[in-house]
């Protein structure tokens, strides 16, 4: 089976927002699911880069960074942007962090506390804000924020399933 890449997925964006706490409930759970899956492995391991690939703890690494996007993004809701910040597709700050070099635990903590806060942050949005929408300048599609948050979730699965592989092989 062909692996379909994240850049080729199509999303939905029709959840609606009394569905936030489901999918906070998704977001919620990838930590913990990083967790158990990471657990007991050696560094060797968490640090290979099959193919030049990612390592597992470089896909962690970049779940974390990546919450800094996910904040800004709350904050073009918060504004009423027409468009949404755009990530950076060269991943530049995954791949100049380092990752390997930090404790497995220290990115692990790091994730959880970044995701805690986008979590609280999208709790706290006022109903205009969660009906606004804004255009996602790769998908070329208007977003609410529950659709930022399916869209998150379906990330941390990319990189779930990624990890998951990685150490499998």
């Amino acid at each position: 089976m062909h692996k379909t890449l994240w850049t080729e997925k199509v999303f939905s964006t029709n959840t609606p927002n009394g569905w936030l706490s489901n999918v906070l409930e998704r977001l919620r759970g990838t930590y913990p699911r990083l967790v158990a899956i990471t657990q007991g492995i050696d560094e060797k391991r968490l640090t290979n880069k099959p193919n030049g690939q990612w390592s597992v703890k470089e896909h962690i690494g970049h779940l974390a960074d990546l919450e800094d996007l996910h904040d800004g993004r709350l904050d073009d809701y918060l504004a009423k942007k027409e468009a949404l910040r755009p990530a950076d597709m060269s991943n530049a700050a995954t791949n100049t962090a380092s990752h390997n070099k930090s404790l497995l635990t220290d990115l692990l903590i790091t994730f959880k506390e970044r995701r805690e806060k986008l979590i609280q942050r999208l709790l706290e949005l006022p109903e205009d804000v969660l009906n606004h929408k804004a255009m996602h300048s790769r998908l070329h599609v208007e977003m609410r924020a529950i659709d930022i948050a399916v869209f998150t979730a379906e990330h941390d699965n990319h990189h779930l399933a990624i990890i998951s592989n990685l150490l499998r092989d």
